[in-house]
């Protein structure tokens, strides 16, 4: 392992426009890791964040980040973007993990792969879906979990079309109220995708209020990512997931 600042180095890579990814693993991650980053572009900075746009930046060529970002040499590495990789489906999610891995000799997370570890984990085979994404996004997600053997039985969506900085702009009382419209009583567990939602300060929160866990995708990276580094340590005050984190 590389030691830096005592412990790891998380290596993310997050889509250039993005705002949330980073300040939340800063509030998450345990004392001794540090992060490096690099941004990814393939997308439109100022057209709607659609499976499209999505699409491309899923598509879009990392050689040129993924290269920068080795030169910090980190032991684990994000794909920090979730909508990037559920608008093409599970295997190439587990293809560019695989890429990613074998480029950077690197233990590898994505979003929506990590999502997926999480309700494994968990052992929530039914949920209540929320996000920021347009409609046709959701679909592809709902799809995704699907086949990944998650069913979906309460979706909540924004009430408006949101671009990239409307997406990372939404407060986290718009998250919390967001995600309570998500809930159903069969629900095992809720799940708040997008790397660029600010979904992780209202995690405890809202499993007060369900009584159920609440995944998050940048709580789910850091959850895989620890696993990956053997920190077993619990993570307090972001959810059941990370309080279980060995």
């Amino acid at each position: 392992m590389n030691i830096s600042r005592g412990r790891a180095r998380f290596g993310v890579l997050v889509p250039f426009t993005n705002t949330n990814l980073e300040p939340d693993l800063a509030l998450m991650g345990p004392p001794g890791v540090s992060l490096h980053v690099a941004r990814m572009g393939g997308y439109d900075e100022d057209g709607i964040p659609d499976e499209i746009q999505m699409h491309n930046l899923g598509a879009a060529d990392l050689d040129g980040p993924l290269r920068l970002l080795m030169g910090a040499k980190p032991d684990v590495v994000f794909y920090g973007c979730t909508s990037a990789t559920l608008t093409h489906g599970p295997e190439f999610d587990r293809d560019l993990a695989a890429r990613i891995g074998a480029t950077s000799g690197a233990g590898t997370v994505t979003a929506a792969g990590a999502l997926v570890h999480a309700l494994t984990t968990l052992g929530a085979g039914r949920i209540g879906f929320a996000s920021p994404y347009v409609p046709a996004i959701n679909d592809m997600a709902i799809d995704f979990l699907a086949t990944s053997g998650v069913e979906t039985i309460q979706r909540s969506e924004v009430s408006k079309t949101l671009d990239n900085e409307g997406q990372g702009a939404l407060d986290p009382e718009a998250v919390f109220q967001l995600g309570l419209a998500a809930d159903h009583p069969q629900a095992d567990a809720l799940v708040l995708s997008c790397t660029d939602m600010r979904s992780v300060e209202i995690l405890a929160r809202l499993e007060d209020a369900v009584g159920k866990p609440v995944v998050s995708s940048n709580q789910a990276m850091l959850f895989q990512a620890l696993q990956l580094l053997r920190i077993s340590a619990p993570i307090t005050g972001f959810g059941q997931l990370l309080e279980r984190a060995g």
